[in-house]
């Protein structure tokens, strides 16, 4: 029995360090986004260097994991449970990875007027912050409906993906000079689209830990 509260210890550890990183990779996003609109670069540097927390709970995730696999040799259901926290570890911190790039972006933007207002960007934010937020959740609770609904989301940011491209491809029309700016808000809108679509792979992995099989959801 002692040996079973230290391993439920673990891995409730493992869950509470998923959820912080979910916590991390949100708020990076959010600013990456804010230091995009403000031309705030002292911003975009500081999502730079805050990176490292979200590799380092990345790494610790899956030491822990490898050490509780080794040591524990768990029965199928708990061993799914580590995989799975692996997997959705591994989509968060490409997920991160994204932020990072908005705000490689917003530098190399620099303190350029903005072209056009960013509204449709924001739009996208919004869904995939709320897509990350809802399936920390569905995570959490092992709520498949809830996990059903963020990967619904995505087509939402789908549409505005396609709406981005057009108008910013629209502009290039009467501007050639605003090419370089162009490209880096189409890297943006493609980082965002790419982190719903992560936050569809982890709504998959939540199918799997709850179901025990593989379902596609990005049909």
């Amino acid at each position: 029995m002692v040996v079973r509260g230290k391993f439920e210890f673990d891995l409730n550890t493992l869950r509470e360090m998923l959820i912080e990183m979910g916590s991390l990779t949100e708020i990076a996003l959010a600013k990456s986004i804010d230091a995009l609109e403000n031309q705030n670069i002292e911003k975009a540097l500081e999502i730079m260097e805050e990176d490292e927390a979200v590799d380092n709970l990345d790494e610790e995730i899956n030491d822990l994991s490898i050490l509780l696999i080794a040591k524990q040799q768990p029965v199928a259901t708990d061993l799914r449970r580590i995989m799975v926290t692996i997997k959705i570890s591994n989509e968060m911190e490409r997920m991160a990875d994204f932020a990072v790039n908005i705000a490689k972006s917003a530098i190399r933007i620099g303190d350029d007027p903005l072209i056009k207002p960013i509204e449709t960007i924001k739009k996208m934010h919004a869904i995939a912050t709320e897509m990350l937020s809802l399936s920390i959740k569905a995570f959490n609770e092992e709520d498949v409906v809830l996990a059903k609904k963020v990967a619904d989301m995505d087509d939402e940011v789908d549409n505005y993906y396609g709406q981005t491209i057009r108008e910013l491809l629209e502009l290039t029309q009467h501007s050639r000079e605003s090419m370089s700016q162009v490209t880096q808000l189409l890297f943006v809108s493609r980082y965002l689209e790419r982190f719903a679509d992560h936050a569809t792979n982890i709504s998959e992995n939540i199918f799997y830990l709850v179901k025990g099989r593989h379902y596609d959801l990005n049909n």
